[in-house]
């Protein structure tokens, strides 16, 4: 019996290359951006996951959980010693070993903003032009000071011991305050925290705001990840990184207008059923003798750094 297979359909092709033919195949950056997307999604889930497990800190009442964050981050912002903030640090660190949370990812998101937002923008005050005191890593000689617009310059640029010290406290304030902050997110499911800032006396418009902020986020990236689907399944090679951008701009323009148009979709839907701006709590239980117990700990230990 005769092949009818086409021909073209038997031969075998090679996956495709990028320009030149060799190395090999280059990602691009939108495929890139994608998967971060669809990780944020993951991370929800697994946060949920985390803070439903019947361990140490996930047990404790919201309430305590949420006054233990509000306490700790003020004792955080108090201290200006270098010691009390590495004790703190590890006290965090402790916590979660106890939790048994991934210990690994928890200080990669950790480090990785302390060191953004934290090291990287205080970083030029190391600099004696901007923090005098003792130069203990001489960078650069002038043959005299000179004054730039307002500004004195000295001859010797340098590190100076009093701006490092100054950096290593910010930074280490901004790491203490990112783990306590994910630490509790982490072990709290997040309708757990809107109920303990409503008992909080929390302003409902407030808490409207940060459920819906959170609500829309999985949205935002799922839809996101929905589009680059149906953009990829209709193509049969790749994209250049042009009409990467161009289709990136496009969709930018594309979810504004869905956006606009779902926030006022679910404003109406919560008219329709009776939304009147009030957020009613159900089902609010007492304190357990195990979150007191929990509470007057972490209030001994926030006393304790905050003497030391």
């Amino acid at each position: 019996m005769a092949n009818k297979v086409p021909a073209f359909l038997l031969e075998k092709h090679s996956p495709a290359r990028p320009p030149g033919g060799r190395g090999k195949m280059r990602i691009p950056f939108i495929e890139r951006g994608i998967h971060n997307l669809a990780s944020v999604v993951k991370t929800g889930y697994v946060q949920w996951e985390t803070s439903s497990a019947d361990r140490f800190f996930q047990a404790t009442d919201a309430r305590v959980k949420v006054l233990f964050l509000l306490f700790y981050v003020v004792i955080v912002s108090l201290k200006r010693d270098l010691l009390p903030e590495v004790l703190i640090g590890v006290f965090v660190f402790v916590l979660v070993l106890a939790s048994r949370l991934n210990v690994f990812n928890f200080y990669k998101r950790v480090l990785f903003f302390a060191f953004l937002f934290g090291f990287l923008v205080t970083l030029p005050a190391a600099f004696n032009v901007v923090t005098g005191g003792e130069v203990i890593f001489p960078l650069y000689h002038f043959s005299a000071p000179f004054n730039f617009w307002i500004y004195p310059i000295p001859a010797e640029i340098g590190i100076t011991r009093e701006g490092l010290y100054s950096v290593a406290m910010v930074t280490s304030r901004m790491a203490n305050s990112l783990a306590l902050s994910f630490f509790v997110l982490l072990t709290t499911p997040f309708p757990e925290i809107i109920r303990a800032l409503k008992v909080l006396r929390v302003p409902d418009a407030l808490l409207m705001v940060i459920a819906l902020a959170y609500k829309y986020i999985f949205v935002f990236a799922k839809t996101v990840e929905d589009m680059h689907l149906a953009k990829k399944s209709r193509l049969a090679g790749g994209i250049s990184d042009e009409g990467a951008r161009r289709w990136i701009a496009g969709r930018i323009a594309v979810i504004f207008r869905k956006s606009r148009l779902r926030s006022e979709e679910a404003y109406k839907a919560m008219l329709a059923r009776g939304f009147s701006g009030d957020v009613r709590i159900h089902g609010e239980r007492k304190l357990l003798g195990r979150d007191w117990a929990t509470g007057i700990a972490f209030l001994a230990a926030g006393l304790l750094f905050l003497w030391i």
